[in-house]
């Protein structure tokens, strides 16, 4: 018998996220509901968070490989305005291997962490009344197989890459709506940024095809939407240079003897001049804030850190690995959340609260980048965005102006590729009264 639930129901790295407007001691209370049929818990009460939670929560796990033993965890959100018709969004955070945790608490999720300096005890979260939930039902999924509290019971397990986790992803979403069939009927999308933007059209595409083929449970997907997207190494990569300039990270002689001598290929440089400027060029910008670049640089790492050598395909969140508890950033410093996540999410009764199985993940790192393999194996996703978008879905592509990880310029040049009809020419939309943005459809 389903249970009845309550009524009220992405060298030195920075971050930035979203601009939108998790803990008391081991006694506080816990009431965990567990769900028949599903390895699921209902969440009314978080440690750090003063009271009854203001929204339905559920955490759980779906096998998504039994070989291995494969497990991905998930935290659901319900909307607060009306489950039963608004849409439905799986929200996948970048890394790979970043814990969907981050949009969750940081970004578009309805709770976040009162930032005050860690003094040994459970940090504090408060609501979030800016969160998309409130309008829309949100499934915040740790993947691939490693990020946040998802985990594998052989070792091999956690050998995946883009193909294979797109792929136990669409198991995911199957095995889920089984479970929860109350949302087939609701609109459906799939939402990620930075290191996801590449991943959630090439899962679109998986979704769309089961659509076609008549594959139950038939999922009613209507779109996808995209932050900051990384969509392939040589069009974000080869865009950074031509952004430093229009931004004056670099100066016009260095831009100029970079356009003469690239010829547009800063990536793979083919002779000795080109190789020395943008030698220079990466020193200067190794020099502002990556995730944003009006951001002051906060290190974010352990003390004998381990480089990836994927990281400028990886796009991690932190640079290095963390064994054990991370530095402690300055107090102001976006990452200074991070650093408070860690101690929230490592508590007993956190854990005990989300229904964390004992024994899957000794240490919870928000970007789990550097402890198992991965394959990059989609060069890029530019022909899934332009498959469904031909095919009737619905598309949101949005970027910060201050991203110089994966530049909106070269997020232009991709969409422009397409010669897609203008039906609202670009102009800014307001926000208060005040031009927050700028669109074009």
């Amino acid at each position: 018998m389903a249970l009845k639930k309550p009524l009220w129901m992405d060298a030195r790295r920075c971050h930035i996220s979203l601009p939108l407007r998790l803990v008391a001691s081991m006694i506080s209370l816990l009431l965990l509901l567990p769900l028949s049929g599903a390895a699921a818990t209902v969440v009314t009460h978080l440690p750090g968070f003063a009271g009854a939670l203001p929204f339905y929560l559920e955490t759980g796990y779906v096998g998504v490989e039994e070989e291995t033993g494969t497990e991905l965890f998930y935290y659901f959100v319900e909307s607060e305005r009306s489950p039963s018709t608004d849409p439905l969004l799986l929200w996948l955070t970048g890394g790979p291997r970043c814990s969907a945790f981050s949009g969750l608490a940081y970004e578009i999720g309805p709770v976040k962490f009162v930032e005050r300096r860690y003094n040994g005890t459970l940090p504090q979260l408060v609501y979030n009344p800016y969160s998309w939930t409130q309008m829309t039902s949100i499934v915040f999924l740790d993947s691939p197989v490693g990020s946040g509290f998802s985990y594998a019971r052989e070792r091999r397990g956690y050998d995946v890459g883009d193909i294979s986790s797109s792929l136990q992803i669409l198991t995911f979403l199957r095995k889920w709506f089984d479970d929860h069939p109350e949302y087939l009927s609701n609109p459906f999308y799939i939402g990620g940024d930075s290191y996801a933007g590449k991943m959630t059209p090439l899962i679109a595409h998986y979704v769309s095809e089961g659509i076609e083929e008549m594959q139950y449970p038939l999922i009613n997907l209507k779109g996808y939407l995209v932050g900051n997207p990384l969509t392939g190494d040589k069009i974000d990569d080869n865009s950074r240079i031509p952004y430093s300039h229009s931004f004056g990270i670099i100066s016009d002689q260095l831009y100029e003897a970079a356009v003469t001598n690239c010829n547009g290929d800063y990536v793979n440089p083919r002779n000795k001049a080109c190789t020395d400027v943008v030698k220079t060029i990466k020193d200067l910008m190794s020099q502002v804030c990556s995730g944003g670049i009006l951001d002051p640089i906060c290190p974010f790492a352990s003390p004998k850190p381990r480089r990836d050598a994927h990281r400028s395909k990886s796009l991690a969140e932190e640079h290095y690995q963390l064994n054990g508890p991370p530095n402690e950033p300055p107090l102001g410093c976006v990452s200074y959340r991070y650093y408070l996540s860690y101690f929230w999410a490592n508590n007993i009764a956190t854990r005990a609260s989300l229904g964390i199985k004992e024994g899957t993940v000794r240490d919870w790192i928000r970007c789990n980048t550097y402890s198992y393999p991965y394959t990059f194996d989609l060069p890029n996703s530019i022909k899934y965005h332009f498959n469904l978008i031909t095919k009737g879905y619905r598309a949101l592509v949005y970027s910060g102006d201050h991203d110089l990880q994966v530049p909106f310029s070269g997020t232009h040049s991709w969409i422009r590729s397409f010669n897609f009809s203008v039906v609202d020419d670009w102009r800014a939309w307001h926000l208060d009264g005040q031009a927050a943005g700028r669109h074009v459809i």
